[in-house]
């Protein structure tokens, strides 16, 4: 376990549950009959930021900017390309498969698709209990009333524990996958965007079911969402993404209130507004997102940023703390003057 960090009051914050330093993934782009590897998709190009005991983080950012390989590649789902995953203090990249089983039911996903995730086959209690038994905990009649537990914890009867997926709703479904995400009892959990399915009135009691289950087992979430309003809801900070980088992270009131990246600020402009006496000024961005294939050189952001200048094309800004917790990438911000780069612990 790492040395716990310094907080600003000089008190000693715990440790990071999750603790995510340079983090890159490039998928090879191969062609030809022998499949010949001639580039690389980056869709994740040097990642960094931690997730404290019982906080969450929101990971926002267009389609294609890489949140759920992000979400992937901490759970190993898919293997980095390089940087550094802790859990629990743990370095787990170079783990084996076998060294990984601890970290495993430490950490657990909640997928986007309630129903894709699940198993058609298999009844939901089967589905909720086969991490218990997968990992050999208990006996067989322990890990039923484990599971009718859970079943009554999330919303659901424990007599529909028979039942098979499709003979529930779409937000049923998802509690199923909530259940089956907190049989091991982990101390993290990544939403893959796991509420962007169902219907808003659904969405509501699944972000709060998660929200109660986070006060009572003081639960880490890394929550993953298109939705800014429902990010704004759950998380404690928010950490924005563009075309594999983080160019903003911040404690969400600071970020929706005053945002530093002109990206962010794009981002904002476009959430509705419910007052239809308000009127406030769109920023439209010109262009589409670049390929992640051949991102522009220097900052990613300045083939679309109202706001380029000549260093931004050829210098990449580095992710620095520009105000009190509040850390930006871009040259238009002038960092704090005892502020070092990419320094993200809760």
């Amino acid at each position: 376990m790492p040395e716990a960090v310094m907080s600003v009051e000089g008190a000693r914050a715990p440790a990071p549950v999750l603790d995510v330093r340079d983090l890159k993934k490039h998928f090879p782009v191969r062609k030809g009959i022998l499949r010949k590897t001639v580039g690389h998709v980056y869709a994740v190009d040097g990642v960094t930021f931690s997730i404290a005991p019982g906080e969450t983080l929101g990971l926002v950012g267009e389609s294609g900017c890489g949140k759920s390989t992000v979400a992937r590649a901490v759970l190993r789902l898919v293997e980095p390309t390089a940087g550094e995953v802790r859990i629990l203090g743990r370095d787990i990249l170079p783990l084996t498969k076998s060294e990984m089983r601890p970290y495993r039911r430490q950490a657990q996903i909640i997928f986007q698709d309630p129903f894709s995730s699940l198993n058609p086959r298999m009844p939901a209690g089967e589905i909720v209990g086969e991490p218990l038994r997968v990992h050999g905990i208990g006996g067989k009649k322990e890990r039923r009333e484990k599971v009718a537990a859970l079943f009554e914890r999330v919303g659901l009867r424990p007599s529909q524990m028979e039942s098979l997926p499709h003979q529930f709703s779409g937000g049923q479904r998802q509690r199923i996958g909530i259940a089956r995400a907190l049989a091991l009892d982990p101390q993290l959990i990544v939403g893959d965007e796991p509420v962007s399915a169902l219907d808003v009135s659904i969405q509501a009691q699944v972000i709060n079911l998660m929200m109660d289950l986070q006060q009572e087992k003081n639960l880490s979430y890394l929550f993953i969402a298109h939705d800014l309003a429902v990010v704004e809801h759950i998380s404690h900070r928010v950490a924005v993404m563009y075309l594999g980088r983080i160019v903003e992270l911040a404690d969400k009131r600071a970020l929706f209130a005053n945002p530093q990246h002109p990206y962010t600020e794009a981002l904002l402009s476009a959430v509705p507004v419910p007052n239809p006496r308000l009127k406030r000024k769109k920023r439209v961005l010109q262009g589409d997102v670049p390929s992640p294939i051949n991102p522009p050189s220097g900052c990613h952001f300045h083939t679309r940023c109202p706001y380029a200048m000549e260093r931004c094309r050829v210098e990449t800004p580095p992710l620095v703390e520009i105000a009190r917790r509040h850390w930006a990438a871009c040259h238009l911000r002038e960092p704090q003057a005892s502020s070092a780069p990419v320094s993200t612990a809760a």
